[in-house]
């Protein structure tokens, strides 16, 4: 397990929980999870749930933090298609990258009109693109905010 002072994810959460973040780094939370806007992405509306705790396997999951998942996943999944009008969402989970080993899943809107070869697996093609193609701050942040609404209206429905 990698010392929890070197994972760049758990930094990233600590921030969150200091509310040093700007809005699309922190949409949502739970109570063992954050909803967070991928930052190197060209895709708008590619979402991240990151658990609050430093865990690397899901095997790791307490039985709270697995149902909370669960049910993050589809109220996600149902904003992104409320909001920017997603025909599915992609979860993919991994926690294999050096500096983030730590678990956390992407939520990843999957558009009418995105191009085959932008589909599935290939959808990696969106993520860690250089900073001229990233999705703006002020879109991600945009697109957050309704999320965030639509996030909290469902809360309270």
């Amino acid at each position: 397990m990698k010392d929890n002072g070197t994972c760049k994810t758990c930094e990233l959460t600590t921030q969150r929980r200091l509310g040093k973040v700007p809005l699309w780094d922190c949409i949502y939370q739970t109570d063992y999870w954050d909803v967070a806007h991928a930052y190197n992405t060209a895709l708008p509306g590619w979402l991240v749930l990151v658990l609050k705790r430093h865990i690397e396997s899901l095997d790791e999951l307490t039985e709270q933090e697995a149902a909370e998942l669960g049910t993050l996943i589809r109220r996600v999944s149902l904003s992104l298609k409320s909001v920017i009008g997603s025909v599915k969402t992609y979860v993919i989970q991994f926690a294999e990258h050096e500096d983030h080993p730590h678990v956390h899943f992407h939520i990843v809107p999957r558009m009418a009109n995105q191009p085959a070869d932008r589909r599935s697996a290939q959808v990696f093609g969106y993520l860690g693109v250089p900073p001229e193609e990233r999705v703006s701050e002020d879109q991600m942040n945009e697109i957050c905010t309704k999320i965030r609404d639509d996030l909290l209206f469902r809360d309270s429905a």
